[in-house]
């Protein structure tokens, strides 16, 4: 586990249904992981009240972490059965002060969540970075129901969460951008 901004903390881990390493994130005083696998070696201060979803195909180890799972509500139905969890609704505020924005594009359960405090922006499926210190992209078009239309609905919920403030983009697929997120997002989106 890396602290990649005061508080906050980044490991990855392989996820084996898509055989592919995942990222994951912790709020430390907000006791609030995102999207979580389990750490390769976790802390003893990794003690996590809630795991938050960006979307209902990250749930991940969260109900391994034996806290309370959040998934946005569009998404639920493909939860139950899995554990108990919570529904959430776009703009609701969320534990330690996140806040969910729609994206909905690619999914329509698809979330991103904000924490002012963290000045961090966590996004499920539609940014991804496959090599470390590469651009960001968008998800590859192979996991787009229509990539045309896709790719411009999440440019506009993007475009919207640019208003945001934010200098840590924090990516389920890939490393996090840290310190200029924004202006990454805004490359991306403006290709």
């Amino acid at each position: 586990m890396d602290e990649i901004a005061p508080g906050v903390w980044h490991w990855t881990a392989l996820r084996e249904t898509i055989g592919n390493d995942v990222s994951s994130y912790y709020f430390a005083d907000e006791r609030v992981a995102i999207d979580p696998m389990l750490p390769p070696e976790p802390p003893d201060w990794f003690r996590p009240e809630h795991a938050i979803l960006t979307t209902r195909h990250h749930d991940r180890d969260a109900w391994k972490l034996r806290c309370t799972v959040w998934v946005v509500e569009q998404g639920a139905q493909e939860l139950e059965g899995r554990g108990e969890f919570r529904t959430y609704a776009w703009g609701d505020e969320l534990p330690g002060g996140l806040v969910a924005h729609e994206v909905g594009s690619l999914s329509p359960d698809e979330t991103a969540i904000h924490s002012q405090a963290r000045r961090a922006l966590a996004v499920g499926d539609g940014v991804v970075r496959w090599e470390a210190d590469a651009p960001l992209g968008f998800v590859p078009d192979r996991f787009m129901d229509d990539p045309e239309r896709d790719k411009a609905g999440l440019r506009a919920a993007y475009e919207r969460l640019l208003e945001l403030d934010f200098d840590l983009l924090l990516l389920a697929h890939g490393d996090p951008a840290v310190g200029d997120a924004k202006e990454q997002l805004r490359a991306l989106i403006e290709v």
